[in-house]
């Protein structure tokens, strides 16, 4: 058995393990910071992601005249969340990070470097539940990946870099105790029968979710969205976020709660060069396409599905039929106006900082992103006709046919309700009306476009699962981060952060998540363990 020691062991690599790890440098700490993945991936999912932030009062709302405040923000989180009775510490770490996510989370990101675009984006505005009443979503310039390589690089450079150990390629299976406390942790090297065991004063879980496990996916799915899963669940998180430690604190009794929280998405492709099993992208549904049930029938009941209001609702909607996948039917102009990919992978001209590429998107459409989707994506069709599009959708092999009549009925109707005009009685066009009164999203939204209209094709059909992404439950925590017990207490020198942590409380987000609250939730729920871990010292 390899023997490792420090006086802090940070279980996980990702943007929450990264951040414990600086502070307790900063502190004078010696750190041991664990990571299954391999060294190219340090990092974790945050690496992978586009980089949005949630932050309140912030110099950019500023800047663009939006007057936000903390009391506004918990306003919206409370509606949104829609807390139960017993979330103590969930509601607790919400408030928090209200109150704290602009000092504490982006104050402390641009310090090392990182800025973020001019124009703060509005997204989960919410449907039948207030969500965010003001834009609060800020794009990292370099997106997530930029993120990592910023920490990565005060990590390296830092003047107590030789109190860092960094070990790859080790699956921490166990916590370690002695005497009723916590001294560490063990597992495997490599995927062998070789083990190691690492041990030191305090130990931070910061490994993660569930949502890389499609059978915990399974076993947690929320009653809301039925009793059966779909069929099809796409991966979109990391596949190394599989749960283990999860069951680890709970065998030293530790609490984990509300893990059927999850917040996962209602359009996911299949990756067309996948990396691991399952492999899933999730766009960012264009706004001006038609979002169709499985048969090819428009949703109406209750509402026609639009998003940036309620990503929640849009899988609720989806998971009320019998097969839960589902189409949006587009054309060539829509797709170039408005079709993305979520995650720096897409996202190349604010992942490299090209600015002038990055414009030249905004205004002229990325046609690269659009040759890539329409000529190596499978669940992604081009037709010139609607029977052809319909003929194309159903030789892909689905459990239903479309039926081609019908859908273009559905498609007809619409573009007549657009070449009727203002006063919008569609209620998805109301909502592209309200959207375009905000210029984050005029920019990329079109101005009432007809899905038939010849100068526009041609017609693109792109077949959407749900993929499953982020866990908003997690090992319950107190405000130091502090993994707590059944009953309560502290358990001695144990703390989760990040993701681990429900990012943080054991679920600080409720039911739904207001967007970009992620990546800040690890780095404020580390900061805070690190805190506390430096000055109980």
């Amino acid at each position: 058995m390899a023997d490792y020691r420090a006086d802090i062991v940070v279980i996980g690599g990702g943007i929450a393990g990264i951040t414990v790890a600086l502070e307790c440098l900063n502190g004078g700490k010696s750190v041991l910071l664990i990571d299954r993945d391999q060294q190219e991936h340090f990092g974790g999912l945050a690496k992978e992601s586009f980089g949005g932030m949630f932050f309140v009062d912030s110099p950019e709302q500023r800047k663009g005249g939006i007057a936000d405040s903390p009391e506004k923000a918990w306003a919206d989180w409370q509606s949104f969340g829609q807390f139960e009775e017993n979330d103590h510490w969930p509601r607790a770490w919400a408030k928090r990070m209200v109150e704290r996510s602009t000092p504490d989370v982006r104050d402390w990101l641009v310090a090392r470097g990182v800025s973020f675009l001019p124009v703060v984006q509005w997204v989960e505005r919410g449907e039948d539940v207030q969500g965010n009443s003001l834009p609060r979503f800020h794009i990292t310039w370099g997106t997530g990946h930029g993120l990592i390589v910023a920490l990565t690089h005060a990590l390296d450079t830092h003047p107590a870099h030789d109190k860092l150990t960094r070990l790859f390629g080790h699956k921490v299976e166990r916590l370690e105790s002695d005497g009723g406390q916590i001294v560490g942790c063990s597992g495997s090297i490599g995927g062998t029968h070789d083990s190691f065991r690492a041990l030191g004063e305090v130990t931070v879980i910061a490994a993660g979710g569930i949502n890389g496990s499609m059978e915990r996916v399974r076993t947690n799915w929320h009653p809301d969205w039925g009793e059966k899963p779909p069929e099809v669940i796409l991966n979109g998180s990391h596949k190394f976020a599989d749960g283990t430690l999860h069951d680890a604190a709970m065998e030293i009794g530790g609490r984990v709660t509300n893990l059927n929280r999850m917040w996962n998405y209602a359009a996911g492709v299949r990756h067309p060069r996948p990396r691991k099993p399952n492999h899933g992208l999730s766009l960012v549904p264009s706004k001006s396409a038609l979002w169709l049930d499985a048969t090819g029938r428009r949703f109406k009941d209750p509402r026609p599905l639009v998003s940036a209001f309620d990503t929640r609702d849009l899988i609720t909607q989806i998971c009320t039929r019998e097969q839960k996948y589902s189409w949006q039917v587009l054309n060539r102009k829509i797709a170039l106006k408005e079709f993305a990919i979520s995650g720096a992978e897409f996202n190349t001209a604010i992942r490299d900082n090209k600015k002038f590429s990055f414009l030249m998107g905004v205004l002229f459409g990325n046609k690269a992103l659009y040759r890539d989707m329409t000529e190596n994506f499978e669940d992604v069709v081009v037709a010139h006709t609607v029977p052809e599009l319909a003929h194309k959708m159903n030789a892909l092999g689905n459990p239903v046919d479309v039926e081609a009549d019908a859908m273009e009925a559905d498609i007809r109707a619409y573009d007549a309700e657009i070449s009727r005009g203002a006063p919008w009685r569609d209620e998805q066009l109301q909502k592209l009306a309200h959207l375009r009164e905000y210029r984050g999203d005029r920019l990329r939204t079109c101005k009432f476009q007809k899905i038939l209209d010849p100068k526009a094709a041609p017609l693109i059909a792109i077949r959407e699962f749900i993929i499953s992404r982020k866990s908003l439950g997690g090992i319950e925590t107190d405000l130091e981060s502090r993994v707590l017990a059944e009953n309560g207490s502290p358990i001695a020198n144990l703390f989760a952060v990040g993701e681990a942590a429900g990012f943080g409380g054991g679920g600080m987000h409720g039911l739904r998540a207001l967007e970009g609250t992620f990546l800040g939730g690890c780095i404020l729920t580390a900061r805070a363990a690190a805190k506390a871990i430096v000055k109980g010292s």
